[in-house]
């Protein structure tokens, strides 16, 4: 049975996702604020977790942080903010996906039962890929830049695993989207910008025989030498 742990201070849409979650046969667990969160998600080990954005007392892009410094647990982020940049923003903290209030309860129903598959389909193929002064690796989640571990977020990792797994061929944002993210993803290709930006910055230069590449009017791609 997956634990399902539930950030909110509304405690009637607390009781909803309840009532949904549960019948579904998952176990719930709950906090109310950002400091609660933290201390319960040390004490449980859930499967996911839902995170509203607005908490008191610690928000939840800085729980979402904390959690992300210790764990690769799935992330949904839950918002009343329907900007693109609070989406983006919560991605580029780990997030794995979001769900904009008012939601429907199938809809998180069916987003948390699609990041589950994601994740457990990520289990069971991670592999790893070797590149000159490069070793990505998705079963640890490590990446090696010139043999010393980098620290990297774990959507980062995934673009840049797709990406040199399938070297040379270029993909459009949004296929990048839907490969990394998910069908089920309807975020702003700006994100994928934002990741590509953030790898170049720690991958310019390591070795001249790849690298991330701009494909104007089109895309990006992993290029071999």
């Amino acid at each position: 049975m997956a634990t399902v742990f539930v950030v909110d201070d509304d405690h009637n849409i607390c009781d909803l996702v309840r009532m949904y979650l549960e019948k579904e046969g998952y176990a719930v667990s709950f906090a109310h604020d950002g400091e609660e969160a933290l201390s319960v998600f040390r004490d449980i080990t859930p499967d996911i977790v839902l995170l509203d954005l607005m908490l008191p007392k610690i928000d939840g892009m800085e729980v979402c942080r904390e959690i992300r410094k210790t764990s690769e647990v799935p992330i949904i982020m839950l918002t009343a903010k329907g900007e693109t940049f609070d989406k983006v923003l919560g991605l580029e903290m780990g997030a794995d996906d979001y769900v904009v209030k008012p939601f429907e309860p199938r809809e998180l129903l069916a987003r948390v039962k699609a990041v589950l598959r994601r994740t457990e389909a990520r289990v069971l193929e991670a592999k790893e890929i070797i590149y000159p002064k490069l070793s990505i690796n998705l079963t640890t989640y490590k990446l090696k830049i010139a043999g010393e571990s980098v620290e990297i977020p774990r959507k980062e990792l995934e673009l840049l695993y797709f990406l040199a797994s399938n070297h040379d061929k270029v993909y459009t944002r949004d296929q990048l989207l839907d490969n990394v993210w998910g069908y089920e993803f309807f975020g702003n290709t700006r994100t994928v910008d934002v990741h590509i930006h953030r790898l170049r910055e720690k991958l310019d230069g390591v070795d001249a025989s790849w690298g991330l590449k701009t494909v104007s009017g089109v895309g990006y791609k992993f290029e071999t030498k």
